[in-house]
């Protein structure tokens, strides 16, 4: 505990709080910004998905980030991929949509929030 004669590190004390809060939570929303794209507009693409992302939360998102986290929620069950072919280039991108256990996930924690 910080002494209150000493307001400096009390804002260096909230601010190290704040930071570790918006990290867990912009993770935690992260996932839920995705699904609800993905129930909204899929199947969609990740490059249909990271404008949308940054247009609902205000956030961006590296490729790799992106591409992790969707690999992470199609590994657990939660996204189906699908491989499409690109108009014009012959090749094949990959299109993401909700799994009936996704859907299912994407309602349980909606459910949860306040």
């Amino acid at each position: 505990m910080t002494s209150p004669t000493d307001p400096s590190a009390d804002d260096e004390w909230v601010q190290e709080l704040a930071r570790s809060w918006i990290e867990v939570y912009k993770k935690s929303a992260t996932t839920l910004s995705l699904l609800r794209i993905i129930r909204e507009h899929g199947p969609i693409s990740a490059a249909g998905i990271a404008p949308l992302f940054a247009e609902t939360t205000g956030w961006t998102l590296t490729d790799r980030g992106l591409y992790r986290t969707l690999r992470r929620l199609a590994e657990s069950g939660v996204l189906s991929l699908e491989k499409v072919d690109v108009a014009r280039t012959g090749a094949k991108r990959q299109d993401f949509a909700l799994t009936p256990v996704g859907l299912a996930y994407l309602a349980r924690i909606e459910n949860e929030l306040v």
